[in-house]
């Protein structure tokens, strides 16, 4: 058997001096489907988040709770944490930047880049927005002088600092970005990004020294790391840059750093300059994703629209949040949500179509074959009508699901699902069990809707994973459905005969709205 080919995958480490959101849960979630198909396809994952917890905003937050900066970030990287196992996030490190482990190779990095004269240290005189740790110069400060991010005020401030000669990868960056069209999805941010550093791109400030929470500087403890340089290394940490060469070079390049649009210049153009500084190769691919607004608007505490996703899991299940942020949001696009579309997403696919199928057909299995999958035996052309529509399923999930289109291949399966309900409703067992010259068309349509529930479970894993398992279990299935690979469902009839199949359960209660 050949070694599983390395699949790296990133999301931002989360910056743990904002209230938890639903915008939180999509990026993760959106990585997560990810990496489970990969898993799904034979890849060797390693999928990494965390949190940045560095900066003078998380001082002045604590300073205010009257507290250490790293029980403040202690508390809330808890409820990320948390956030995640509620959502079954199937992360392989969480890094934290406050560990000692990635002090070191943060440390080492400066050494290294120092060591090859592309650090000085000189006066930053400029502008400073604190929400988003962010230089800017005057002529990039929005239309009301302020930034051009968040649009908050930016501070003018002056102090000693190490700077990093970012400005001699300009070109080389920019080189590597139109040479490289997949190197930045989706297209409109690379074009931002090309046209960002056609605008000239000034050396990066690296250090400060008016705080003291973050990564002292090696040999000059009065300066600590500036937030980004410290932040993006949080990528080589995990895999081994400083301990184990033979890990990192299986996995570096990252294949994937998906991020929200906001932070795709840091990196797309910041964290390539660092790489080349260190002569290591740049990630396959930075992948910005869009916003995720509340019914049309943006989510902001002033109006009163942040969503809690918490409460949303324990109020519908995680697997429903799942399937409807992968479902609605096109990959790059913003997106809106809704409680009210939830809900009718919940009642309508996940109830109607897909819970009705899998119920009705264990309890006609169980009814008609005292729950015993009996071996199919010829076949009509309904029946290689389905067959067909089931490996076309198969195909377009492995293509779309390559090509990150993940509502696409959510809306192509949840076809399938309609059109297994629709065989249903064609074959009609109930008639057939009331005839005994129909046994063995009885125990063909039933083996089939077995075998093509056993598929959609598969299908849906990396979604809607509890789901999926749960499925599989009332289906009566072995082995673990851990090691479930996307090969087994490629050819049709991996569906026991003779098998027994488990307890019907009910997958997702009906909503009734008020």
């Amino acid at each position: 058997m050949s070694e599983k080919k390395p699949f790296y995958i990133t999301t931002p480490i989360y910056y743990p001096s904002a209230k938890l959101h639903i915008g939180h849960a999509y990026c993760t979630t959106l990585a997560d489907a990810i990496a489970r198909f990969k898993r799904l396809a034979g890849y060797d994952v390693f999928f990494l988040t965390g949190s940045d917890e560095h900066g003078l905003k998380i001082e002045q937050k604590a300073e205010a709770a009257g507290i250490k900066p790293i029980e403040y970030t202690d508390k809330i990287v808890a409820s990320f944490q948390n956030l995640w196992q509620k959502l079954n996030i199937s992360n392989d490190d969480f890094i934290r930047t406050t560990q000692e482990r990635h002090i070191k190779v943060v440390q080492e990095v400066f050494r290294r880049i120092n060591a090859k004269g592309d650090i000085y240290k000189g006066e930053y005189k400029g502008l400073y927005c604190t929400p988003c740790e962010s230089y800017w110069t005057e002529h990039q400060l929005d239309e009301n002088g302020c930034c051009p991010d968040c649009h908050r005020p930016v501070q003018e401030v002056a102090e000693e600092a190490y700077f990093f000669k970012m400005s001699k990868y300009a070109d080389r960056v920019l080189e590597y970005i139109e040479s490289h069209p997949d190197f930045i999805q989706p297209v409109s941010r690379r074009n931002e990004m090309i046209n960002f550093i056609k605008q000239g791109l000034e050396d990066l400030c690296i250090s400060r020294t008016s705080f003291d929470w973050g990564i002292p500087v090696p040999g000059d403890p009065k300066h600590v790391i500036y937030v980004w340089f410290d932040a993006l290394t949080n990528y080589l940490t995990p895999i081994g840059f400083l301990d184990d060469p033979e890990k990192f070079q299986k996995y570096w390049p990252a294949d994937l750093h998906l991020v929200g649009k906001e932070i795709v210049r840091f990196h797309s153009i910041i964290w390539p300059c660092i790489l080349m500084a260190l002569d290591l190769p740049l990630p396959k691919k930075v992948y910005g994703h869009g916003w995720l607004i509340v019914d049309g608007d943006k989510m902001s505490k002033s109006k009163g629209n942040v969503v809690d996703p918490i409460g949303l899991i324990d109020e519908f299940s995680a697997d429903a949040i799942r399937y409807f942020l992968l479902r609605e949001i096109n990959l790059g696009q913003d997106g809106n949500f809704s409680r009210d579309a939830l809900i009718s997403r919940i009642n309508s696919d996940l109830a109607n179509d897909l819970g009705n199928l899998l119920h009705r057909t264990l309890n006609m299995t169980k009814k008609f074959q005292d729950g015993v999958a009996l071996a199919p035996a010829g076949e009509s052309e309904v029946d290689k009508s389905l067959k067909a529509d089931a490996m076309e399923t198969v195909k377009f999930f492995h293509d779309n699901m390559e090509q990150m289109q993940l509502s696409d291949t959510i809306k192509k399966v949840w076809a399938f699902i309609s059109r297994t309900n629709k065989y249903v409703d064609e074959t009609q067992p109930w008639a057939l069990a009331k005839d005994p010259a129909k046994k063995q068309e009885l125990a063909n349509t039933m083996y089939n809707l077995l075998e093509s529930l056993r598929i959609i479970s598969v299908l849906i894993s990396p979604f809607m994973p509890t789901t999926a398992r749960r499925i599989w279990a009332q289906l009566g299935m072995e082995p673990s459905f851990e090691d479930v690979q996307l090969a087994d469902i490629e050819q049709w009839g991996g569906y026991p005969a003779g098998q027994h199949i488990g307890k019907a359960e009910q997958l997702f209660p009906r909503i009734e709205v008020k």
